[in-house]
């Protein structure tokens, strides 16, 4: 089972790659890769999640990957202690320019400025509570990178991370993993 730091964790990738993704973007499968930094607790509880990913039990691992697929992201331990995903996303939803619904945390997201090479943004989760901002910087709809400060309270203290990244888009066919789902309208 994942200890609630890391689920925290998971909230904030998911949140900050699909955050980039929803502004440029071309349709289909994408690689985005994110490092954390900046809080030796935070990366130690990202090594630990990235250990629990990789010894679980081919079933218990299953379950995890059909979990995180449901939501639209396929999960990997990354390069140099990064967390690689895989996401997907729909002509409707490059179209739309909106953000893919976190079901998570009960997360809010807030677009500050976007133009043709960069987006800011901020987030702000209630569960458990932990909000970041963050800017992202487009090559064309088919790569970017992105800083963020992220900011939550872990037992009763304030505690902030850093996390840097990269998407580059990989194919028109998602293959098995799903899109996440759309915000209401």
């Amino acid at each position: 089972m994942i200890k609630p730091i890391s689920a925290a964790l998971l909230t904030a990738l998911t949140l900050c790659a699909t955050a980039s993704l929803a502004q440029s973007t071309r349709p289909g499968l994408w690689a985005v890769e994110h490092k954390m930094g900046g809080n030796p607790e935070l990366e130690q509880a990202m090594a630990q999640m990235q250990k629990q990913l990789a010894s679980m039990p081919p079933e218990q691992r299953k379950q995890m990957e059909a979990m995180m697929g449901q939501q639209g992201v396929s999960m990997a331990p990354g390069a140099k202690g990064g967390m690689a995903l895989k996401i997907c996303i729909t002509p409707e939803m490059a179209a739309r320019q909106e953000l893919p619904s976190q079901t998570e945390g009960d997360c809010t997201t807030t677009i500050h400025s976007r133009s043709a090479s960069a987006l800011k943004m901020s987030y702000v989760c209630k569960n458990p509570p932990s909000s970041g901002e963050g800017t992202y910087t487009f090559s064309g709809d088919t790569a970017y990178t992105m800083k963020m400060v992220m900011n939550t309270t872990r037992q009763g203290k304030p505690t902030s991370m850093t996390m840097e990244g990269q998407g580059k888009w990989l194919s028109t066919d998602c293959g098995s993993i799903k899109p996440m789902a759309l915000p209401k309208r």
